[in-house]
């Protein structure tokens, strides 16, 4: 399956920051790709450093003045696969800011308690989730985590997904959110789904259902959205000015919600 894969970020930087973005393709890909920054139309160089389970983040300093970040990227090839380690599933198996699982101990023992580990409990909380929440976008925080998201009974896909990790962690399944690109989504944006280790792989959760499993392409991984945003403004200032992603695929597939899919 061939992706292709676009993102434009326009910032108006009012005083010198200090920026990263995650919004390149992760090194697990084969991908032809180009990365530009330009401040009020001069180049600006950008550093790439290397993240966590073959993210790539972008990093600069930008004057004030208005800053566009242009990604894309195409790829063809399925993703290789990373090695899993034992610590990684300790790391996945905790709390975390965004997916406090200790806090829903208790309600995801109650909905899930007579379901054994596996991908019953994979399908059970996946459904439950996207049953439970309303899809309304601008209707949280960027600071929101699990627990306020299922107290509101709405969100976006990072909600969805903090609950979907926060629920499987707390029933001593490994989670952890990716950042995507999703090709078929709509509204088109940066996509996060929630992965579990089931059977011994990542399997993807996207209790949203806005695109095909098997057609997402991995950006970042981590515990939570913490992990995974697009762009880190470490000092300074940058406002967000608009964002334009983009991502087809030249077969868009069918997803049967009862497979277990792996990002590949």
């Amino acid at each position: 399956m061939k992706r292709d894969v676009t993102s434009r970020i326009v910032l108006q930087v009012t005083e010198t920051a200090d920026l990263v973005f995650a919004i390149a393709v992760a090194s697990a890909y084969s991908a032809t790709e180009s990365l530009t920054a330009s401040l009020d139309g001069a180049p600006v160089e950008v550093r790439e450093l290397s993240d966590v389970h073959g993210g790539r983040l972008h990093r600069l300093t930008a004057e004030p003045g208005e800053l566009v970040v242009e990604y894309r990227a195409s790829v063809s090839d399925p993703a290789t696969a990373l090695e899993t380690t034992e610590t990684d599933l300790l790391v996945y198996g905790r709390p975390s800011r965004y997916a406090d699982s200790d806090t829903l101990a208790a309600t995801a023992a109650a909905q899930f308690g007579g379901i054994p580990e596996g991908r019953d409990l994979l399908t059970a909380v996946s459904s439950w989730v996207g049953t439970q929440l309303s899809y309304v976008p601008g209707s949280s925080l960027p600071t929101d985590g699990a627990t306020q998201t299922l107290l509101a009974r709405r969100g976006v896909c990072r909600d969805y997904a903090h609950l979907c990790v926060a629920l499987l962690r707390a029933r001593g399944v490994p989670a952890r959110l990716v950042a995507v690109y999703a090709p078929g989504l709509h509204p088109m944006d940066f996509h996060a789904v929630a992965e579990a280790w089931i059977e011994g792989a990542w399997r993807v959760v996207d209790a949203t259902t806005l695109a095909p499993r098997s057609s997402l392409v991995r950006i970042a991984t981590g515990r939570d959205a913490a992990d995974t945003a697009f762009l880190n403004v470490m000092s300074g200032r940058a406002d967000l000015v608009d964002v334009e992603v983009s991502a087809v695929a030249d077969v868009l597939p069918d997803d049967d919600l009862d497979e277990l899919v792996a990002i590949g």
